[in-house]
């Protein structure tokens, strides 16, 4: 009894991972994307795990950002489900607050909770500049009610600060970052 019972609970854990991705799978596509200035990525990656668990996508891409106590970002890339494929999505965002500097950076952002594509494409708020940082890759972390987006970042540039603003993600590109 105690054997079926293990089975029948091993065989439910695993049919409810399906859909999501585990720690090495994040990791090895981290370092697949962002390659020898990933040594932190490990480190953040765990940080995000240990807080929100396994992320059923995650997004690879580029951004950039600027900021004069008022800054705006632009970010393009690619969205990978396990059970809806790839999508590509662009982002972009204002943000407000005691903050200076630009920086170009390669983005990978974590997605939880993610019911359908279609659900992605809205704003995300957050505050900005109490991240998470190790050997030069940071961690943020942007919600709405349900769905929790972690953008983790590695890049050139300066940006210090700190700033609260949004990020729209849509599923065309647009200049308009309201």
């Amino acid at each position: 009894m105690v054997l079926v019972a293990g089975a029948f609970s091993s065989a439910h854990a695993q049919s409810a991972n399906n859909n999501q991705y585990t720690m090495q799978e994040i990791v090895d596509a981290g370092h697949g994307f962002f390659g020898e200035t990933s040594g932190g990525l490990a480190k953040v990656v765990e940080r995000a795990f240990e807080r929100y668990g396994l992320p059923n996508g995650y997004i690879l891409g580029q951004e950039g950002s600027g900021a004069f106590i008022a800054g705006l970002t632009y970010g393009e890339g690619e969205l990978n489900t396990k059970n809806a494929g790839q999508h590509n999505v662009f982002w972009q965002g204002p943000s407000l607050g005691i903050d200076w500097g630009g920086q170009g950076s390669r983005a990978m952002m974590l997605v939880y909770n993610l019911p359908s594509v279609p659900a992605l494409y809205k704003r995300f708020g957050g505050v900005s500049g109490s991240a998470y940082v190790v050997a030069g890759v940071g961690m943020t972390v942007l919600t709405d009610e349900k769905i929790v987006v972690v953008p983790i970042r590695t890049g050139i540039g300066a940006r210090l600060g700190i700033n609260v603003g949004y990020l729209k993600m849509t599923q065309n590109p647009t200049w308009n970052p309201f």
